[in-house]
């Protein structure tokens, strides 16, 4: 990050001086309404906005509470600590914290040297960074929108350790720098910012940990990560050794943890990616077939039709009628 940004987010801030004045607890009032635990949205930024920024108060402890706004903590220098729904963690340097909107929180006094930034983002901001993110389906984007989105995910934190990750750090500069600065166009900018940023994060997903109230959602990720690179020509047998995994063991959990054995999971993204490719590709239905995995036309020709109601032919036709219309 740029000293001279860097330098103007270690400003102390009148609230920080207080505390190292002697106050002994955080202000509440800052924060949340009189006797709730939920740090509100409508405190911390102007009303009308989708996105704000503010830099992590130091030097005071943040007892337990929630958030009605999805959070992104940045470290830009130091580190610090936080306890979610049970979980430690120390958000180093570069790194990125993402907190659903269930996520139980505290964090423990940040030093001087300390210097991190919170993003204060209601769900809605996400909309737009969907559309950056393409018309090809794709698992692993939704698991972590749903992630965002959803008050009833049971994920509650996707930490992402990608300070090595130059482009995310890039970006991570531009939408605080953005931010901070009242930039012209700085919703259009933000948002577009955001979907490169996710964009960029969905290849890093070996970076990162997910705070989960199911241990499962770790293998749920890796699952979905194989398939979406592999669903070509994967096999259950080479994912299981990928995984160290017994084969009778991990299709058991993973019918638990995601409601389809493995079979279904590929068969789904092939379908997908072969809708995809008939929406955007000249490719011809039998190429678009062996692209995705199928040598059998015939059988390829009855799952598509099973998945979507009608043939391959048909749906690119009834896609390319709904385009002239728009």
């Amino acid at each position: 990050m740029k000293q001279e940004l860097l330098q103007e987010l270690r400003q102390i801030t009148p609230e920080e001086q207080m505390y190292l004045d002697g106050a002994g607890s955080v202000d509440e009032g800052i924060y949340m309404e009189p006797k709730s635990n939920v740090v509100d949205y409508k405190k911390l930024i102007t009303s009308g906005k989708v996105i704000d920024v503010r830099t992590h108060t130091r030097f005071v402890h943040f007892p337990e509470h929630t958030h009605n706004y999805v959070e992104l903590i940045y470290m830009c220098s130091g580190s610090t600590k936080h306890i979610i729904n049970g979980n430690e963690i120390v958000l180093k340097q570069g790194e990125l914290l993402f907190l659903n909107q269930n996520a139980i929180q505290e964090i423990m006094p940040a030093g001087e040297d300390d210097i991190g930034v919170n993003l204060i983002i209601l769900p809605s901001f996400f909309d737009y960074a969907l559309t950056m993110l393409g018309n090809e389906d794709n698992l692993i984007r939704d698991f972590i929108i749903d992630c965002l989105k959803s008050k009833d995910n049971n994920i509650s934190y996707l930490h992402f350790r990608v300070s090595d990750v130059l482009p995310v750090q890039n970006l991570m500069e531009n939408l605080i720098w953005t931010i901070h600065n009242k930039q012209n166009n700085k919703r259009s900018i933000n948002q577009a910012t955001m979907g490169l940023l996710l964009l960029q994060l969905m290849n890093y997903t070996e970076y990162v940990d997910v705070g989960k109230d199911n241990s499962g959602q770790e293998l749920v990720m890796s699952v979905y990560k194989y398939v979406e690179e592999n669903y070509r020509d994967g096999t259950f047998t080479d994912l299981a050794e990928q995984l160290h995994y017994d084969l009778h063991w991990l299709s058991k959990t993973i019918k638990q943890l995601t409601g389809k054995n493995y079979t279904e999971l590929l068969q789904e993204k092939r379908m997908r990616q072969a809708a995809y490719l008939l929406r955007t590709s000249k490719l011809t239905v039998a190429d678009i077939a062996t692209a995705v995995g199928y040598e059998n036309i015939s059988y390829f020709h009855r799952l598509f039709q099973k998945t979507y109601g009608t043939s391959p032919r048909n749906y690119r036709l009834d896609y390319s009628t709904e385009s002239e219309d728009l």
